[in-house]
């Protein structure tokens, strides 16, 4: 996994759980942590699919 993926993927986790906390709570301010969640989500997805495709492009070249 790249390391760019790898932390998005932990700022995942953390923003998840500080939503759950927030919601729990009675805090409204949960859905910024919601907003984050999914930005971070998309990062993840993002590089773990590029080094895929840098991958398949390398191993193409290969003879």
């Amino acid at each position: 996994m790249p390391r760019n993926a790898l932390f998005a993927s932990i700022v995942l986790v953390l923003a998840v759980t500080a939503a759950v906390v927030s919601f729990v709570e009675g805090n409204w301010f949960g859905v910024i942590w919601v907003l984050l969640a999914g930005l971070s989500s998309n990062m993840a997805w993002y590089y773990i699919r590029k080094e895929r495709l840098e991958r398949a492009a390398a191993a193409a070249r290969q003879p």
